[in-house]
């Protein structure tokens, strides 16, 4: 079991920078961000507005990742990681807004364990308006790197970066809004403090994202919340939530407004596959409805789903390689894309899955574009996702479905079902 042990650290700014840039790319591909030659060290970050004028970006990284180096004498072992931030106007530009520098020095006398190192770093950008945030964890004993992209939500004071979700016993931040059912959380919402919040529960969405080339849609009805409930938020600006029931928990300043955060409870071993039911459910995207319905009503679904891969692939070597891969992508698409469901049941973990890591991303404040394949190559495939009108997540895109796209769908899922992995 790994061993987290939270350690803040409000770091020292080193260097900082507010001048502009003129200069501009039409295309940055942010492909590496999804995977694509990626960094095996993990950062993750969130930022907070403790007020409309004062905003915090809180990064986590974890030791494991990191080269520690010694002197020879046995310990301890120290590692150093820069950690840098660069705000920017849009996706498209590279004028830059502001930047800030920090270090962040370790020791330990054992590399093995796993600890979280938290830390923070101060916003100095003030005006009212949105910008992208680009945090970039660089481990200078390794010279390996890592990058995140947030966008700073500046058009109210009731969105979703105005509430943080915090460990209830040591008060660390938590960098993920999904979270097991069952669990309890507190919220930290300064600009809240002394109100009365409004709270709606909404149930689990089962439905799975339809083929890339349908005309069917594949977006649910406007969802209807089952409870609603008052939340009364502390003077010092805190709350609890009991996360009891699956579904979405969506808090605002009342039950009309617009804007507001989202606690997620999941079931399952979430963001990973554990158990046989989290194996089961992604197979869906290759198999028939007959087979999909033969393997889960089988007495041992776990051999069931393991014989359908070494049907497939031919020999347990292969099928071996072939589950390592399509639950990889299950639990990358998880990472990434996980929205008020699961990563792997959006429109952007199903191509993930079946397509693979696109040859390259490009981002805008609205829509993504992935294609696989050289540009302007008539043999590449372009997939288009557009901003969804979820009010409970910001990271929901919705694929511009395409008939043309009806043989590649088929090439690539008939490679899957020979147990064939297939990356374009």
């Amino acid at each position: 079991m790994r061993l987290l042990i939270g350690i803040l650290f409000m770091s020292v700014l080193i260097f900082g920078g507010c001048r502009s840039r003129a200069t501009a790319t039409k295309h940055d591909n942010f492909a590496y961000i999804y995977g694509k030659g990626g960094s095996q060290m993990r950062l993750h970050a969130r930022v907070y507005h403790s007020a409309p004028d004062h905003s915090t970006v809180y990064y986590k990284l974890n030791t494991r990742d990191l080269l520690y180096k010694g002197d020879g004498s046995g310990g301890p072992f120290r590692s150093i990681v820069q950690i840098k931030y660069e705000a920017y106007s849009d996706w498209s530009t590279k004028n830059l807004l502001d930047s800030a520098t920090t270090l962040i020095q370790d020791k330990s006398y054992d590399t093995d364990e796993d600890r979280e190192l938290i830390g923070s770093m101060e916003l100095r950008r003030k005006e009212q308006r949105s910008f992208i945030l680009k945090i970039v964890a660089r481990d200078l004993n390794r010279d390996n790197e890592s990058t995140v992209y947030l966008r700073v939500e500046r058009d109210g004071i009731a969105s979703h970066q105005y509430f943080m979700p915090v460990d209830t016993a040591k008060g660390l931040p938590l960098f993920d809004d999904h979270l097991a059912v069952g669990s309890s959380v507190k919220v930290r919402s300064d600009v809240f403090a002394g109100k009365t919040l409004s709270c709606q529960r909404y149930p689990v969405d089962e439905l799975l994202p339809v083929p890339v080339f349908t005309t069917a849609s594949s977006m649910p009805n406007d969802p209807i919340p089952d409870s609603t409930y008052a939340i009364t938020v502390s003077e010092e600006g805190t709350f609890l939530m009991s996360l009891n029931n699956p579904g979405t928990y969506f808090i605002r300043s009342d039950s009309v407004a617009d804007d507001g955060f989202s606690l997620f409870a999941l079931k399952d071993c979430y963001p990973y596959v554990g158990t046989a039911a989290d194996m089961l459910k992604p197979l869906r995207y290759i198999t028939s409805l007959q087979e999909f319905d033969h393997i889960s009503n089988a007495p041992n679904v776990r051999y069931a789903i393991e014989r359908f891969w070494i049907d497939a692939a031919g020999d347990r070597e292969r099928a071996r390689e072939a589950i390592r891969i399509y639950y990889g992508r299950v639990e990358t698409a998880n990472r990434f894309f996980t929205s008020f469901v699961e990563g792997w049941r959006t429109d952007r973990g199903l191509v993930n899955i079946i397509f693979g890591t696109p040859t390259s991303i490009y981002k805008s404040d609205h829509s993504e574009t992935w294609i696989y394949g050289e540009e302007n190559n008539l043999m590449s495939l372009t997939f288009t996702f557009v901003k969804g009108k979820s009010a409970f997540s910001d990271n929901d895109l919705v694929l511009n479905r395409d008939p043309l796209l009806k043989g590649a769908w088929y090439r690539n899922v008939e490679s899957w079902r020979n147990g064939r992995v297939y990356q374009n």
